[in-house]
């Protein structure tokens, strides 16, 4: 038994008849390259294989190329051919340089475009974001962008924002310094550190430690803690003497104030 080449149908299994139009299908054909049969049902539906075969990609009508033109030949494995080796190059290939020099006028422009903006030390009493772009020459869109300002209020909570660079712009910041003083900003920077290494917000209280230790970090952080542990060795007595402190909500024994009524006892 036998089966269609293109279909894979039983010979026997395919209908004499279309099931369109009740027509009378062509005859099986059997291939004359390979012997391969292709059933009468694949040949209405597709009326090239009455003269090609797609298994050897022959076929039996002329090629319809002009006369002198050679058909292209079928895809075949070429065998490599052991004798033939590659012969080495003489020289390196050359490096990729490129085409053009550049002349110094672009290579310096390149390097102003690539500069890196400025920093300004914000005052809050007269910066704004118009009158920075005023002073600056830059666009008030674009500086939002660089330093990702989303609304103009923000800038309050900023101590200094980017400027970018560009050919109006000046070569140096209007305000490279901190407006109260580089002492000043040192000062709110170790406040800032001692409320977060003792996690207390009491500005005041950060302020009192500090200014007792002469600014000295370690020892302030060390003499809040020093406080804290003995208010907990000594709870009767803090309680005891501690009625007139200012206490802070959730402070336990009295929190930082209470803290700071045992430094002023044990001192």
């Amino acid at each position: 038994m036998e089966a269609c080449c293109t279909c894979a149908r039983l010979l026997s299994a395919v209908p004499i008849y279309s099931e369109k139009c009740e027509k009378l299908l062509p005859q099986d054909r059997r291939l004359e390259c390979c012997s391969r049969v292709i059933c009468g049902d694949c040949l209405q539906k597709n009326t090239r294989f009455e003269t090609y075969c797609p298994y050897c990609q022959t076929s039996t009508t002329p090629s319809p190329l002009p006369q002198g033109l050679k058909e292209p030949p079928s895809y075949t494995s070429i065998p490599p051919n052991p004798s033939a080796t590659l012969l080495p190059t003489a020289d390196a290939p050359p490096p990729y340089t490129p085409s053009v020099p550049s002349s110094p006028n672009l290579s310096g422009k390149s390097q102003s475009s690539q500069s890196q903006p400025l920093l300004h030390f914000l005052n809050h009493a007269q910066d704004t974001i118009p009158s920075l772009s005023l002073a600056y020459s830059v666009p008030a869109p674009q500086l939002r962008s660089l330093n990702r300002l989303t609304s103009d209020h923000l800038l309050a909570a900023r101590r200094t924002i980017l400027i970018p660079s560009s050919a109006s712009t000046p070569p140096t910041s209007l305000s490279p310094v901190p407006v109260e003083g580089e002492e000043e900003e040192i000062r709110k920077n170790k406040i800032r550190r001692w409320m977060v290494a003792t996690k207390v917000a009491d500005y005041d209280v950060a302020v009192l430690y500090l200014e007792q230790s002469g600014y000295n970090l370690a020892q302030a952080v060390a003499g809040f803690l020093e406080d804290e542990a003995w208010e907990r060795e000594h709870p009767l007595e803090a309680r005891k003497k501690g009625k007139g402190v200012l206490r802070i909500a959730g402070g336990g024994m009295g929190g930082a104030w209470g803290s700071q009524g045992a430094w002023l006892r044990r001192s």
